[in-house]
């Protein structure tokens, strides 16, 4: 099964086809700033779990945050722990300093 990722800006999200179909079988759904982008939601086609799909928009989106220079915050469970599986994101994720003191 082939995976196509693309990113869609104007929904906020990159989304996955398979196999040259139409058809938006995942998504991933972000925010994007300037510095940064916040993955808030993934979810990929119940007949597609399990396949790849999930990887490969995980891959995709963190690809192009790394190419863009942007750092990455992943409230999305499935980002997060695509993330901590793959150590070599670990760099792309945002980490808050907080300048306040005591």
């Amino acid at each position: 099964m082939a995976v196509r990722v693309s990113d869609a800006p104007e929904a906020k999200r990159y989304e996955a086809r398979v196999d040259g179909d139409s058809k938006v079988v995942g998504v991933a759904q972000y925010i994007r700033t300037t510095e940064l982008v916040a993955f808030v939601h993934t979810e990929v086609s119940p007949e597609c779990e399990g396949r790849g799909v999930g990887a490969a928009l995980a891959r995709t989106a963190l690809d192009e945050a790394r190419a863009a220079h942007l750092l990455v915050l992943a409230t999305c469970p499935f980002i997060a722990g695509w993330i901590a599986r793959h150590p070599e994101y670990q760099d792309l994720v945002y980490q808050a300093h907080s300048r306040v003191s005591d």
